[in-house]
């Protein structure tokens, strides 16, 4: 058996790395240039790479880990499951326990009567389910040309061609001729960078109110359904204005929209609640989820959907599905994550206890020369760069150059903490201490401290 701690030297990794493995989003040329970092262990929220460095995981991997790194209880659960029953498919009116067990749990632990689950092996699968299922279902109800999705511009709901056409990520559409046809994007309620002289409340109003400009520009007739996520995550953590999600809600009724709530990153107890649907007040048809529901330890993902829409959806054979819908192994695990959430009460205690520790101790990054504003919700902030805090400025220099540099700052500090654009963005494991935002805050003033020299050294403390 390979043991994971017994390894070959990093810079031989590397090498096989660069030669054979292609990375997601990445350069791949410029990696193998660099070298990769390697991680070999985790536990906690600290990650070890092959060099024995220990690194705080601020991201939670890709959002995800919400449970933190090494419960043996989840590892048990998979061996467990795969001793039993490895693999079955659902398909061919034929189900399994660990389906059944965890669509019942699912429908217990979300709002609402959101009631049914459409199992798929990650976010971006589940967001194209939902577009096929949202048009099958006006179909199924003699509206065959309701068809047209409207999102929002810097979403992001996936990677596959269905889940990228929702997203409204310009470098993404740029590439493999997206977005596919009858998807429409309208503008983000990103305040800070775009809301100019209004409050935060006029702003989200008028952001909230472009939806019904749409609706009505396209026509009533032709608007499936809306899709957004409660808080923009890979967007930059871009958390609405209070405004925004209540007129949202009543444009979606108004008007006989669905309603989407891409819980993919705020799901399973991010934002302080179970879902960030409960944290705003939204009424979703669909839930997308995936990442928290097994805190990644096993790709899964999923539709929860209200009773209304599995009506009619129940009444037609949907012709679409994956290998892996509802896969024993996976099930089992979200089941164990799940449990384990529930009975050591982690959300709760994430939202009551520590969510406020880290929004104190974040917001205090806004006094940082470099640092414009310092947003939070439960266990998910973001910071945004500027190099004039009076006017929040956008750098002269191309977007994302001044998030970069305080990201490779983080890294050299031991902390994970990603960039998006110029707005530096955190995401815990649920389970952090503490002592543990201690150390995140104060290695991410570190790495503000040395970026903020680097920039200007470098001449790039210039506003647009």
């Amino acid at each position: 058996m390979n043991m994971i701690s017994n390894h070959m030297p990093t810079a031989e990794l590397q090498a096989l790395d660069a030669a054979h493995h292609m990375h997601p989003f990445t350069t791949n040329n410029e990696l193998a240039e660099k070298g990769a970092r390697v991680i070999t262990r985790a536990k906690g929220v600290t990650l070890t790479d092959s060099e024995g460095n220990d690194i705080l995981d601020a991201m939670a991997g890709l959002w995800c880990v919400n449970l933190g790194y090494g419960r043996p209880e989840l590892a048990e659960a998979a061996m467990r499951q795969m001793q039993e029953l490895p693999y079955y498919n659902t398909f061919f009116m034929t189900t399994h326990v660990p389906a059944i067990a965890l669509s019942a749990k699912l429908a217990e632990l979300a709002p609402g009567n959101l009631n049914h689950t459409f199992f798929a092996g990650s976010g971006s699968e589940a967001n194209d389910t939902n577009i096929r299922m949202v048009r099958t279902y006006w179909a199924e109800l003699g509206k065959p040309e309701k068809k047209v999705i409207i999102a929002r511009h810097n979403g992001y709901h996936g990677s596959s061609v269905g889940s990228a056409s929702l997203g409204g990520m310009k470098p993404m559409h740029a590439q493999g001729g997206l977005p596919i046809p009858d998807m429409h994007h309208i503008g983000q309620p990103y305040w800070y960078g775009e809301g100019g002289d209004k409050s935060p409340e006029e702003f989200g109003l008028e952001r909230a109110q472009e939806l019904e400009a749409a609706i009505n520009e396209l026509g009533e007739d032709r608007v499936a359904a809306f899709i957004a996520e409660p808080i923009q995550g890979a967007g930059g953590v871009i958390i609405p204005p209070s405004t925004y999600w209540p007129e949202i809600q009543r444009i979606c009724e108004k008007y006989e929209i669905l309603l989407i709530a891409d819980e993919v990153i705020c799901g399973f107890g991010r934002t302080g609640n179970w879902f960030g649907s409960q944290t705003f007040g939204i009424r979703p048809d669909i839930m997308t989820i995936a990442k928290g529901l097994s805190s990644g330890y096993a790709p899964i993902g999923g539709s929860i959907v209200s009773d209304e829409v599995a009506k009619v959806m129940d009444a037609c054979e949907f012709v679409h599905g994956y290998t892996y819908s509802g896969h024993p192994v996976a099930c089992a695990v979200a089941l164990e994550n799940l449990r384990i959430l529930e009975e050591e009460k982690i959300v709760e205690k994430a939202g009551a206890e520590t969510a406020p520790y880290l929004k104190e101790k974040w917001q205090g990054l806004a006094d940082h020369p470099l640092v414009g504003e310092a947003v939070i919700e439960g266990l998910m902030g973001s910071i945004a760069l500027t190099p004039d805090k009076a006017s929040r400025a956008a750098f002269a220099a191309d977007a994302g150059t001044a998030g970069y540099v305080v990201r490779e700052a983080c890294f050299a500090n031991s902390l994970v903490m990603r960039h998006t654009g110029d707005r530096m963005v955190i995401s815990p494991p649920l389970v952090i201490t503490k002592s543990e935002v201690d150390t995140l805050v104060e290695r991410a003033w570190r790495a503000l401290d040395f970026a903020h020299k680097k920039l200007s050294d470098d001449g790039l403390m210039k506003a647009a």
